[in-house]
């Protein structure tokens, strides 16, 4: 190992995604293009590592170019509507031949033990079955889809047992009706659905498709699923970026609280994505617009209500409605009904590249429910849109709190020259920093 310090470095490094994911459920979707491409072994490697480290693994695969050979094979001419299959049933049974043969792949890729590989003393069992039920998709503008379907109901409660025994679960792109029938589904569809139905922790595609960027260029690594329907409407995301980043939206809204849209041209890109800050590809995540959003001035009165509690027991230094109104572009406000019931301010200090995050109060009858996190989340944002690199507080009653998300101890020195002189030593607040 020529450098043993920086291995240990980025070991501890990924030590808090290893505690997080531990005991997660991951859904984790490609498409048959990743396995055309050889890189099936690689992404088994990675996957059975997510196992090892105690996460649960539910895995989706897609066929769209192995039933394009199937169909070139017996001189089947494919036909879509929308970017549809119309599944008739020369057709359904080039799906049928091509999802067999891919899970048998999958099981092989699973199977590797090699001494002195990645996959050595792994002995994972992968199991699959008729885990999805589904029902034609019928008829679309006038056109019959014919055996084409739609994921109706995924078997959690036989899933779930699978998981916490150790197993990976397998879904195919098929589905099946209690009448007997087999539909052909997207990929995406069975993922979303797995993940919906199992309360995953995370939806994971990784796709033949490149880094998501926006109009000028800038590649996107995250995005709020309201956000989304922005991106797509500058017309500047293809058609098969677009058509996953539909899908996360929908995994998102249906409660899932990540979804991640990752290039498989990157070796190990599930892992990057996971367990570096950054990662590699573009995470979409469920934010309501109306309940987490900027303060205008309609909302001093509700910010001062949950100040004047914590000012009044020297929690927080006193501010007044004056200075608060003067300062409302600085807040940002989580709204319920009409109520506020939790704040935070961002002052920045552009010229250090540095911003101060003060006042972050939830109200106490809620402070249960993660919108802190929440609130923290958006300033680190708001500060990263605002090309700042470091995040910066003072407390004197919540230091674990902040040490708990990333935040590190500081000095009086570390701060902006502008607010070292403003520091109270009478009140002698901790000093907290955390890079963006």
């Amino acid at each position: 190992m020529e450098n043993p310090e920086q291995f240990v470095q980025w070991l501890r490094s990924v030590a808090p995604y290893i505690h997080a994911f531990r005991g997660k459920t991951f859904v984790v979707a490609f498409p048959g293009e990743l396995v055309k491409a050889g890189a099936l072994p690689v992404l088994a490697q990675d996957l059975s590592l997510l196992h090892a480290l105690g996460i649960k693994v539910v895995i989706v695969y897609g066929s769209r170019p192995q039933v394009e050979e199937q169909l070139a094979l017996r001189n089947v001419e494919a036909r879509f509507h929308n970017g549809l299959r119309i599944t008739d049933a020369a057709a359904l049974e080039c799906a049928k031949e091509a999802a067999g043969e891919l899970r048998l792949d999958i099981e092989a890729a699973f199977s590797q033990g090699l001494p002195n590989t990645p996959m050595a003393h792994a002995a994972i069992r992968i199991i699959s079955g008729n885990f999805v039920t589904a029902r034609p998709l019928g008829i679309v503008d006038g056109v019959d889809l014919e055996l084409t379907g739609v994921t109706r109901k995924v078997a959690y409660e036989t899933i779930h047992p699978i998981l916490n025994a150790g197993g990976l679960v397998l879904l195919s792109p098929l589905g099946f009706s209690p009448t007997g029938e087999v539909f052909n589904l997207t990929m995406e569809d069975v993922a979303v659905s797995a993940a919906m139905a199992l309360r995953a922790d995370k939806l994971i595609f990784i796709t033949e498709t490149p880094m998501i960027i926006d109009k000028a260029g800038v590649e996107i690594h995250e995005l709020s699923s309201h956000q989304v329907d922005a991106v797509l409407n500058y017309d500047c995301v293809p058609d098969d970026s677009a058509f996953y980043l539909q899908h996360a939206v929908q995994a998102c809204n249906g409660g899932v609280p990540r979804a991640h849209i990752v290039p498989f041209s990157t070796d190990g890109s599930a892992l990057l994505e996971l367990f570096t800050h950054d990662g590699v590809g573009t995470m979409v995540s469920f934010e309501n617009l109306e309940s987490l959003r900027d303060a205008t001035i309609e909302d001093v009165g509700g910010i001062l209500k949950l100040i004047e509690p914590l000012e009044a027991d020297g929690t927080l230094v006193k501010r007044g409605r004056e200075l608060i109104e003067r300062e409302i572009n600085y807040f940002s406000v989580i709204e319920h009904d009409g109520v506020i019931f939790g704040c935070a301010a961002l002052y920045p200090f552009p010229a250090e590249k540095m911003a101060e995050m003060a006042c972050l109060i939830v109200n106490p009858e809620v402070q249960t429910q993660g919108d802190g996190e929440r609130l923290l989340k958006h300033m680190e944002n708001r500060a990263r849109a605002a090309g700042l690199k470091k995040l910066f507080v003072l407390t004197t009653r919540t230091a674990h709190w902040f040490l708990k998300r990333g935040f590190v101890p500081a000095t009086v020195d570390d701060l902006p020259k502008d607010r070292q002189h403003m520091y109270n030593w009478q009140r002698k607040s901790l000093v907290f920093t955390k890079n963006l």
